[in-house]
């Protein structure tokens, strides 16, 4: 029964998603930069819907009185695709994602998100490329808009995390700009790399805000770690029953 949902939800993204995409490249452009977010945001908000119908894939929210009211960047757990179209859904304010300019070329999905204010990365500039998103994300910020970045980079298996790359605590420390840590354990019910789907409780947990002003990117980047992997364990116990203490320079599991 679980592999016909999977199937059936498999298809509904494939039907819904084309004719979302044309309607989000048609409407866009008499639309203001704002209103272009939040429609493309009803994608998210509708998949939420339908993955809860079909496949029984709740969430739940907890602490949301840490979301602070000023521009800020959102650092978070990556295990599965969930989160990717959850988090914008959940956020007060529009989120800007970090991703490779290639995804532009993705027909559809990436023409939509190419009329997007988000970050892109041109990885053949080399250190170049960083600088051009510090330069992309102060333009973020000042529009109000909060910057989310995955600092694991790809996804991590259930109980397991890679290595903390700096890039996130680097340009918020060069921004000045605070951290949201979050945690989560969508890959329980949306592992990665997997058809399946599974019935079950997301829990998204908001960490308080970690402050950059003044601080180094390593310091910031460790406590962003040290909170994040502390709190898996707290919300998905099972998982991390003989996971070794976590820090920002640890290796992915094999």
């Amino acid at each position: 029964m679980q592999r016909l949902r999977s199937i059936l939800f498999f298809l509904f993204l494939i039907v819904f998603t084309i004719p979302y995409a044309i309607a989000c490249i048609v409407t866009f452009p008499i639309l203001n930069r704002v209103r272009r977010y939040w429609f493309a945001v009803g994608w998210c908000r509708t998949t939420m819907i339908v993955a809860d119908k079909l496949c029984g894939i709740r969430y739940r929210v907890i602490g949301r009185e840490n979301l602070p009211d000023s521009p800020a960047i959102v650092l978070s757990k990556h295990q599965s695709a969930w989160e990717t179209l959850a988090l914008p859904a959940l956020m007060p304010r529009p989120l800007c994602f970090v991703f490779k300019r290639e995804l532009l070329y993705v027909p559809f999905f990436g023409w939509a998100l190419g009329l997007l204010s988000m970050i892109h990365i041109n990885r053949s500039k080399g250190t170049d490329a960083f600088q051009s998103v510090v330069a992309q994300g102060r333009e973020r910020l000042a529009e109000g808009s909060w910057i989310i970045m995955f600092p694991e980079g790809t996804r991590t298996k259930t109980g397991s995390r890679n290595k903390y790359k700096s890039g996130g605590a680097r340009l918020a420390a060069t921004t000045g700009a605070p951290v949201v840590p979050i945690a989560h354990n969508a890959g329980r019910m949306w592992p990665r790399n997997s058809f399946m789907k599974f019935p079950g409780e997301v829990i998204v947990s908001i960490g308080p805000v970690i402050q950059t002003e003044g601080r180094t990117p390593e310091a910031v980047n460790a406590d962003v770690a040290e909170w994040i992997e502390r709190e898996m364990i707290r919300i998905d116990p099972a998982a991390y029953t003989s996971a070794p203490k976590a820090t920002p320079e640890a290796t992915p599991r094999t």
